[in-house]
């Protein structure tokens, strides 16, 4: 019997302020990569999907970024331009399990 499947990550890449586009109110957001992993007997072994997002910290709306805009946001945090950096880096959070 062969046991496979699919196993998801959540990182916390940076924290950016900047108008949320949907409750208009300039508050910090945060950049997040969502990595889905295929598991065979449990052991994760290669990304089958990698998605990025911004999510508002005052309203909750995510929304889709690329991953070119994705690094933008990463770069414009690790320099301080334009979005007020809180934090930047990369931080797991908790797994995501599917």
């Amino acid at each position: 019997m062969i046991i496979f499947g699919t196993k998801g990550y959540l990182y916390q890449l940076a924290i950016l302020t900047f108008v949320c586009g949907r409750c208009g109110n300039p508050s910090a957001h945060t950049l997040r990569k969502r990595v889905t992993k295929f598991t065979l007997f449990f052991v994760p072994l290669f990304p089958i999907s990698t998605k990025y997002t911004t999510q508002c910290t005052f309203c909750a709306a995510e929304q889709k970024v690329t991953g070119e805009q994705a690094e933008q946001l990463q770069a414009q945090a690790a320099g301080g331009q334009g979005g007020g950096q809180v934090y930047g880096g990369q931080a797991p959070q908790q797994p995501h399990q599917h």
